[in-house]
């Protein structure tokens, strides 16, 4: 980074994977409180999810588009973790095409669907 070049905050990162196509949940404990921000992105054959716990406990994965459960994946396709603006940064520079998989049946979609109260699933379509 030259000295012209200033860090971006965390807040021009979350814009940009916004401005990307992310949608975010925010999962709340029994009382409500938020335990974190999750931030997801289907597309080609791929998911990228982003877990915010802490501005210094994030993890970011791309899973196949198959994967049943975006939290607890069966196969991780690229995972970073660590402080917000490093992960979110190798997450930005991830490109669409990389890792995706070459099965056919992993290119079907789907959608997220409410199931409560800042909850959601993805529902994959047959």
């Amino acid at each position: 980074m030259s000295s012209t070049d200033t860090a971006r905050s965390v807040d021009d990162l979350l814009q940009d994977l916004i401005a990307r196509g992310y949608q975010f949940v925010h999962p709340r404990d029994a009382k409500g409180a938020v335990i974190a921000v999750v931030g997801v992105r289907a597309h080609d054959a791929v998911i990228d999810v982003v877990r915010l716990n802490a501005e210094d406990d994030v993890v970011a994965t791309r899973i196949p588009g198959d994967e049943d459960d975006v939290l607890a994946p069966r196969t991780v396709l690229w995972r970073t973790a660590g402080e917000a603006a490093p992960v979110l940064d190798e997450l930005l520079a991830l490109p669409d095409d990389a890792a995706a998989p070459s099965d056919e049946s992993s290119s079907r979609g789907g959608c997220w669907v409410p199931t409560g109260t800042g909850r959601s699933t993805w529902l994959a379509a047959s």
